[in-house]
């Protein structure tokens, strides 16, 4: 079973920095070049800094990540962060309207550490989706610099009984310790539990509850992965500490049955060409019926983001410069032609996708890796990249969200899914708490 532990957080402090909303930022792996200037033009201090350090001219292959342990170390000496006095939780709230819709969601966790354990059989965490190695060697070389955890993972915990929620739902009620809203127009909120005092009850009865079955990684694979090799590492140079800090990771703790918003990502084939195309276009009535549309509309109408997770179904939208359509696949078709896993796997709308690419346009995972498709949450930029060429874009293919209960089912049969086929909304704030790996 999984072991969740609180800890002693470093926060920043406000008598240092002021507005916390300006030094707060979404995490590394969501920010462009732009936004991270914004970041950095925002607050001298803004955590940007430390999760996703640029490079200066100049620098050799690894400076900017010693120039973040220099300025994480900087930071910790000059009181901009303060640890606090006691092991806690910190109970963890988002408010948030779902992208493109007047629907209002509220999604309640907590965070603490989560102790690691390797992937595979009988382990109390499991992975869903595959992972690439250049972000995984980034994560790994500021990690192994800075020796802290800018950032959480997210991880999915089942608890039927509803004991998490109705303490969350308590805590909330209270004063909170951090009340801020993002550019998106997400409000958090965080609070402190100790696990020590009037806490220690509500603190325990939430590791049990997290604790009670595996944990599913839903967010931050890379910085798992990263810490897992991490650790192992300190191990080879300190292995006669006793549970040492390094062992754990910070995560961010959401029950599975909660209401989470999975966003579908959509892929965008570049260089076909127009041959490439009417190659495609004619391979895919192999696999899938095609119903023409008219215009953009009814694609966006079917496939934007405000619309209910109910991926599985084998519905994908097609746009390309000469029409759109929406196709369904015939499983009959696919079924000799897709990978060995578990049922949940071979249903998934990105696993029939990718099984047709590979097939029709030799697009397989070094494909991928060499740039062939580019991703986007919204439906409307992948059109308008078809429409503009953009990067010799020719082909959009729009998908529904994949189901949270699929993705649970997806690791629970020790499969993993293409990269890029969740994306939980609203991301956790990077620079609310930071895990040092000391007690």
């Amino acid at each position: 079973m999984p072991e969740v532990r609180p800890f002693r957080a470093l926060r920043y402090e406000s008598e240092i920095i002021g507005d916390l909303a300006a030094v707060v930022s979404p995490p590394y792996d969501v920010i462009s070049p732009t936004e991270a200037a914004v970041l950095l033009a925002r607050h001298p201090k803004n955590v940007v800094r430390l999760d996703l350090p640029v490079g200066e001219q100049g620098d050799g292959p690894d400076d900017r990540y010693r120039r973040a342990a220099r300025t994480f170390a900087a930071w910790r000496s000059d009181g901009t962060f303060h640890k606090d006095p006691r092991p806690s939780l910190y109970v963890y709230e988002q408010a948030y309207r779902l992208p493109g819709s007047t629907i209002e969601r509220v999604q309640r966790g907590f965070f603490g550490r989560l102790r690691l354990e390797p992937f595979g059989p009988g382990s109390g965490v499991l992975p869903h989706e595959q992972t690439m190695s250049a972000s995984r060697e980034d994560r790994y070389k500021l990690l192994r610099a800075t020796g802290v955890n800018t950032s959480p993972v997210v991880g999915l915990y089942s608890d039927p009984a509803g004991q998490a929620a109705r303490i969350l739902d308590e805590v909330a009620r209270t004063t909170p310790i951090a009340d801020v809203s993002d550019v998106d127009g997400v409000r958090h909120r965080m609070w402190a539990l100790p696990a020590e005092g009037s806490g220690a009850g509500q603190v325990a009865s939430l590791i049990s509850a997290a604790g009670a079955g595996p944990i599913t990684i839903a967010d931050g694979h890379h910085r798992y992965e990263t810490a897992l090799r991490y650790r192992d590492e300190r191990r080879m140079s300190r292995s006669c500490e006793e549970d040492p800090a390094f062992d754990y990771i910070l995560a961010l703790f959401l029950d599975a049955a909660s209401p989470l918003t999975v966003l579908p990502t959509h892929r965008v084939v570049r260089g076909l060409g127009d041959d490439g195309v009417g190659a495609l276009r004619r391979g895919l009535a192999d696999l899938f019926d095609e119903d023409p549309v008219e215009g953009p509309s009814s694609l966006l109408a079917a496939f934007g983001a405000a619309q209910p997770a109910r991926g599985g179904h084998g519905r994908i939208g097609l746009w390309t410069r000469a029409g759109a359509a929406i196709l369904t696949a015939r499983r009959a078709a696919f079924e000799p032609l897709l990978p060995a896993g578990g049922e949940a796997l071979r249903q998934l709308d990105v696993s029939l996708l990718q099984v047709a690419l590979e097939r029709l346009v030799g697009i397989d995972q070094a494909a991928l890796t060499a740039g062939r498709v580019a991703y986007t949450k919204s439906a409307d930029e992948a059109i308008g990249w078809v429409n503009g060429g953009t990067d010799g874009a020719d082909v959009a293919f729009l998908l529904e969200p994949t189901p949270v209960a699929s993705i649970v089912e997806v690791a629970r049969e020790g499969d993993l899914m293409p990269p890029k086929s969740t994306y939980f909304y609203p991301k956790p704030l990077t620079g609310l708490v930071l895990n040092p790996h000391e007690w």
